[in-house]
């Protein structure tokens, strides 16, 4: 059996050494093939988990609720519409109340950024928080799985070449990856995007800049396209779908150009035709649903984790 990590939090991926991230990775890989990161029943029974959720989610959410179901885990769940928070309740009394109910690990998805590392401040050593993704700030669970979906094709990272296509100045997910790609140590990091879609620092950033989809995608591995998020930016933007798929959607004849072997991933919901053709999205270099498969595992490692370092 696996030694579990030490984790009491999981807020980002800059708060991770790389001895944490392979650990997580080496847990799940054990749930996929069946060796199971087992934790004890009276551990798993005391440890009631709470998913707060102020946005929609569908693969987060039920990945998170499977695997503390797989862990025997009580899962309270909580959503915006549902709840008294659409009554006004504040995040900080809501995150109270569910700690009164038992709750010991609080899984928060929030529209604003830093919103995971100030519920940690409020609930103190009450309970511990994993951040579901906090407005444009960090998703680092998605991270994670996304790093368990290239292991498992590419075995190691430091020989990789990874693209990164779209929306970078709104994505979570991005910023997280680029973290997780920079500590497993690969060889370079692509950003393929329009400029009104890159951050103002993204020059500080350990990343190599293409306006050209071309040239970025000319030998890489790993190819992850990124949804264009409407819903977080100015509706003056981002104006005209149909030429951001003519300029940067990955189409077969664009996959051509990476490596033979080049695998495809989406952290989803797609927007299909925009920035990812069906027949991509579809195809057989694609791995967006082995994503999703993986997600379930990664999170049991991060749960499992957690309530053991809690009971310690």
């Amino acid at each position: 059996m696996l030694k579990h990590p030490s984790l009491m939090h999981l807020i980002d991926i800059e708060s991770l050494s790389a001895e944490t991230i392979n650990a997580l990775l080496a847990a799940a890989n054990a749930i996929l093939k069946g060796h199971a990161v087992k934790i004890s029943q009276n551990i798993a029974e005391n440890t009631p988990v709470a998913t707060l959720f102020y946005e929609n989610s569908t693969r987060t959410r039920f990945s998170f609720h499977l695997a503390a179901s797989r862990l025997k885990m009580t899962c309270l769940d909580f959503t915006r519409e549902g709840s008294s928070a659409s009554k006004g309740e504040s995040l900080q009394d809501t995150a109270a109340t569910l700690v009164a109910m038992g709750a010991k690990i609080l899984i928060l998805r929030h529209p604003e950024a830093h919103s995971a590392e100030q519920l940690k401040e409020i609930v103190g050593d009450k309970a511990s928080i994993i951040n579901a993704g906090d407005g444009a700030h960090a998703h680092p669970t998605q991270a994670l799985l996304d790093m368990l979906t290239i292991q498992h094709h590419k075995k190691k990272f430091n020989d990789l070449r990874v693209a990164i296509i779209g929306d970078v100045l709104y994505s979570r997910v991005a910023r997280s990856q680029i973290c997780a790609l920079t500590k497993l140590g690969v060889k370079a990091i692509h950003v393929i995007a329009p400029t009104v879609l890159l951050p103002q620092d993204i020059h500080r950033w350990p990343v190599v800049l293409y306006d050209d989809i071309a040239a970025g995608l000319k030998e890489v591995d790993v190819i992850i396209c990124l949804r264009i998020q409407k819903e977080r930016m100015p509706s003056d933007l981002f104006p005209d779908v149909v030429a951001y798929h003519e300029q940067y959607g990955l189409t077969q004849e664009r996959l051509l150009l990476a490596k033979p072997d080049a695998i495809v991933m989406h952290p989803g919901p797609m927007n299909r035709g925009v920035e990812i053709e069906s027949s991509v999205a579809d195809g057989k270099q694609s791995v967006i649903l082995e994503q999703v498969h993986n997600g379930v595992a990664l999170r049991m490692a991060v749960l499992s984790a957690i309530a053991e370092e809690r009971c310690q």
